[in-house]
């Protein structure tokens, strides 16, 4: 679990494309927040420290809104293609007991038996997981898996909070068993 990052925001009352292009010019980045039925509250951050908090997957924020505080999970993150500044982020509110969905990196840990190579198929996993306790990432140990073996999505070892929302028979990653010339002139023949 990752813990929670603080930021302090403060409400926008103008909007549209001039105004975030200023907002960006003076190191400030225009965010929306919003759900549970309310309506979305714009807000501007400080650019550099909600850069260094969207970089990890499912980072969970305290925002300082005029000393109001909301737990808010960052729910989309959009960039200039070329420049690779954050234009604009949208925030969804969530309380303390309750449960999200998000994507889950997936990290391949240890090595497969000896002259085998493995084949990651999935990069996310989509789990339902308490809003304060999303993990950053769920490792798939291969540590010792011979050739043709694989790993399913049901397969995967998750703490007893966390639900598998993906299909379980979904492969993750499998092993494999580099062809050799030996392999090669069987075929042939």
């Amino acid at each position: 679990m990752s813990e929670i990052a603080k930021l302090v925001a403060s409400a926008r009352e103008t909007f549209g494309k001039g105004v975030a292009r200023k907002l960006r010019a003076v190191g400030k980045t225009p965010v929306v927040v919003y759900g549970h039925g309310t309506d979305p509250v714009h807000l501007s951050v400080e650019t550099h420290p909600l850069s260094l908090i969207v970089r990890h997957a499912n980072a969970l924020i305290e925002l300082d809104i005029d000393g109001n505080k909301q737990l808010v999970l960052v729910k989309d993150v959009q960039k200039n293609p070329l420049l690779q500044v954050i234009e604009h982020v949208d925030l969804l509110i969530v309380n303390q007991g309750e449960t999200v969905e998000v994507e889950v990196p997936v990290v391949i840990v240890g090595e497969p038996f000896s002259g085998t190579s493995y084949l990651q198929e999935l990069n996310t996993i989509r789990l339902s997981v308490p809003a304060t306790n999303i993990p950053e990432h769920i490792e798939v140990s291969v540590e010792g898996l011979q050739g043709g073996a694989q790993v399913l999505a049901g397969d995967v070892k998750l703490a007893d909070d966390e639900t598998l929302l993906d299909a379980a028979e979904q492969l993750v990653v499998h092993v494999v068993a580099p062809r050799g010339k030996a392999a090669d002139e069987e075929a042939a023949e």
